[in-house]
Order: C-alpha cells, then structure tokens, then sequence
C-alpha cells in the first residue's frame, strides 16, 4: 500500500488533491483501489487540516489516519517543521511548496504559490503538488490526473488546472 498525508489549510483544497490522486490511480488500472479522507476540527478557512490518500492493488479496510507516509505533502511552508519526519517512511518524500532551496534529499520543493498564482491567480497548490506526485511516482500519471481533476473540480477550473498540474510534472521532471 501506498500512503499520502497531506498538510493544508481550510480552503487550500488539500482534500480535494486528496481525492484526486485517489481517483487518478483508480482510473490508471482496473485493479487499483483507492481511499481518500480528511482529517480536521472545526472547519474554518486557514485552520490546519491533514488529508490522506492511501492507493492499493487490492480492497483496502483500514480506514484509520497514517502514521508513516510514503510522501508528506505540504500545501504552504508555514505547515512545515521538523515533526514532519516523523510521518515519513524510511524511504519517503517530503513534497513541499515553498521558494526555499533545502539541502535535505528527503524534500523535494517546488514553488508552488508562483505557480498557482500564474495559473489560478489564487495561491491554491493543492494541484501543484498533485503535478509533483506524478513526476515523482511513477504509478500516477498526468493524463490520469487530468481525468480525476474533470470528475472532481467544476468545468470552468479545468483548464487551469491542468496547465498547473503539467507545469508543475514538467518542472520537477527537468530537475531530476
């Protein structure tokens, strides 16, 4: 089984990237299941929130919160401190939107408000961060994920959202 957590703020959209990338594997293969789920108090815009995705080949029953994810993924720089290596698995990766450079291989950054804003003209990264799964994780592909963001986001943010999610893969893909 693959695990996702994902750090948020209310209206950053992380649940929504949380069912995408649930629904983007699920289309991928006939055997691919998927359960995404959120995971917040009471529900305020800016409040901290965590999300999951957890992505299989067969049925998956535990529906309980993850405690070690294969990546962590973090919609805005303030969510981010060194607790976050607790909820890593040995070989995981931490996704993080920021414009910071960090040395660390564990985290991989992109500079996820520049282009949200460019795209959305709103500092939404939630579909950044899907566009740097699939540059990351090969079982997650970007004509997958354009597919979900259809069934999951209203028409008119497709468009944008899919220039994002390209530019974001594309991005991340010419750094490896």
């Amino acid at each position: 089984m693959y695990e996702f957590l994902w750090h948020g703020r209310g209206g950053q959209g992380a649940f929504s990237a949380a069912k995408i990338l649930g629904c983007a594997y699920s289309l991928s293969s006939d055997n691919h299941k998927a359960l995404a789920f959120p995971s917040f108090g009471p529900e305020r815009r800016g409040a901290p929130i965590k999300a999951f995705t957890k992505l299989d080949t067969k049925k998956i029953n535990d529906r309980s919160q993850i405690a070690k994810a294969d990546f962590v993924l973090i919609t805005d720089d303030t969510l981010f401190n060194d607790s976050i290596f607790d909820e890593l698995k040995d070989n995981g990766k931490v996704i993080l939107c920021t414009k910071q450079i960090l040395s660390d291989p564990r985290i991989v950054t992109i500079d996820g408000v520049s282009l949200a804003l460019k795209h959305l003209g709103l500092a939404i990264t939630n579909t950044v961060l899907l566009g740097a799964v699939a540059a990351l994780f090969e079982d997650i592909k970007v004509e997958f994920l354009k597919e979900a963001i259809s069934q999951n986001l209203p028409k008119k943010l497709w468009q944008k959202n899919f220039d994002l999610v390209t530019e974001a893969y594309e991005q991340l893909r010419s750094a490896k």
